[in-house]
């Protein structure tokens, strides 16, 4: 009941009727691949760190109201497009970062970003690695550590089920995680660091539907 088509396949008509067609599926859709967050460069090495997502969505036109616009048509709902069992639709990583050699043109690494719906009761039993989360996420490259966070699901169109509370740090060449740990809630902006009478800092803002915006700074011990 979709459109699917190549790379820049357009939006097509919603229809109510039983052969009608429901929108044009786009992957990974204007609120998924590299969209919105940016990404983080580490002059040093020339590496470019680039968080990403894969979120299809069904891109969709309804006929104008005359009573309200001149336009023949109007964006549709634009709705998120779910698997079977409430699955994603497609194969993982959903939420990833990718370490991208810009002195060389190639692809360092890609990690998953999060564990995803690893522990959904469909696939729970498969023991599987990380899936990644598929939502916004940023990165902050600082001379000896990548930081990166998992986005809050209250973040603008979300699947249903994404998001996560995690920060961490990433070896820088390869991607391994060397720690992290869990915020009262996922992240809402980039992580950024400064400098205080000496101590380093990271500061990230966080919030979600349970929980207030605030920032919170995180240091090593004094």
């Amino acid at each position: 009941n979709y459109v699917m088509g190549p790379v820049f396949t357009p939006p097509s008509g919603q229809g109510d009727g039983p052969n009608d067609k429901k929108g044009t599926i786009q992957m990974p859709g204007s609120v998924g691949g590299a969209d919105w967050t940016g990404a983080a460069f580490d002059p040093e090495t020339g590496t470019l760190y680039v968080p990403s997502m894969t979120n299809p969505f069904v891109a969709n036109l309804l006929p104008g109201d005359p009573k309200l616009t001149n336009l023949r048509y109007r964006a549709g709902s634009r709705a998120l497009l779910q698997g079977p069992r409430g699955l994603p639709l497609v194969k993982p990583p959903y939420g990833r970062i990718t370490a991208l050699d810009l002195n060389r043109g190639e692809q360092s690494w890609m990690v998953p970003n999060g564990d995803g719906p690893r522990n959904h009761p469909a696939i729970k039993h498969l023991n599987l690695g990380p899936l990644g989360h598929a939502v916004r996420t940023s990165a902050l490259a600082t001379r000896t550590l990548l930081f990166v966070t998992e986005g809050d699901q209250i973040s603008v169109r979300t699947p249903p089920g994404g998001g996560g509370q995690k920060i961490r740090a990433l070896d820088k060449g390869t991607g391994a995680t060397v720690w992290e740990m869990s915020l009262d809630a996922g992240a809402t902006g980039a992580p950024m660091t400064y400098q205080y009478k000496g101590q380093q800092y990271i500061v990230v803002a966080i919030g979600g539907q349970n929980h207030p915006a605030e920032f919170v700074a995180l240091s090593l011990p004094f």
